[in-house]
């Protein structure tokens, strides 16, 4: 288990993950449960970034649409969070994109609408 990316780090938003889902549960909105992980990462003096801009440079441009990741988590980690019934590709192509412009290697990718907590770590390798 020592190829296991950012391991340590991982473990600790996911240990997050679930706090925030146990103690407020399936039914709020997104919004409820990033006010939340913020709020948890810190009080846990774990470095973040809100809303994290980036942008999308097309040959020697840059292009107008932005895009906002919810967190980036330790400066590497891409954080999305939802509230669907279940995953879809529109949800991991969103992560890759990300990882893409943001060029990380992992992006965690968390569902709070159901009644376990669910989420999926995607690995991109580097360009």
């Amino acid at each position: 288990m020592d190829d296991y990316l950012h391991k340590e780090e991982s473990y600790k938003i996911v240990g997050i993950l679930y706090e925030v889902h146990k103690n407020l549960g399936k039914g709020f909105s997104e919004i409820v449960y990033k006010d939340a992980l913020e709020y948890e990462f810190t009080q846990h003096n774990i470095p973040f970034v809100r809303e994290k801009e980036f942008t999308v440079n097309y040959k020697n441009t840059t292009l107008k649409h932005k895009f906002y990741a919810d967190f980036v988590v330790f400066d590497k980690i891409i954080l999305e969070i939802k509230t669907v019934d279940c995953f879809n590709n529109s949800h991991y192509n969103q992560c890759l994109n990300y990882l893409k412009i943001a060029k990380f290697e992992l992006a965690i990718l968390a569902n709070f609408n159901l009644i376990s907590l669910e989420y999926k770590r995607i690995v991109q390798s580097k360009y």
